[in-house]
């Protein structure tokens, strides 16, 4: 059960790669995806880690929010 979890959340974890638009800026290329998420960590760890990990989760959820309402919208 957890094996399957584990699988779930990580194919989540692509998607959202694959939704902000990294596959395709990166035409796919994994080494640029990779290296880009490796960027993302260092600059979160060498600024003020709180404050940049609030600035994406807010950016995030609007994110979010925004397609939910798009969708509610077309339905």
């Amino acid at each position: 059960m957890q094996r399957r979890e584990r699988t779930r959340h990580l194919i989540e974890l692509g998607g959202l790669v694959q939704k902000a638009g990294l596959v395709d800026l990166a035409d796919d290329d994994r080494a640029t995806i990779y290296g880009a998420l490796l960027e993302l960590v260092g600059k979160a760890r060498n600024d003020s880690a709180g404050d940049t990990l609030a600035l994406w989760k807010r950016r995030g959820k609007r994110a979010f929010e925004s397609e939910t309402t798009k969708v509610e919208t077309v339905e």
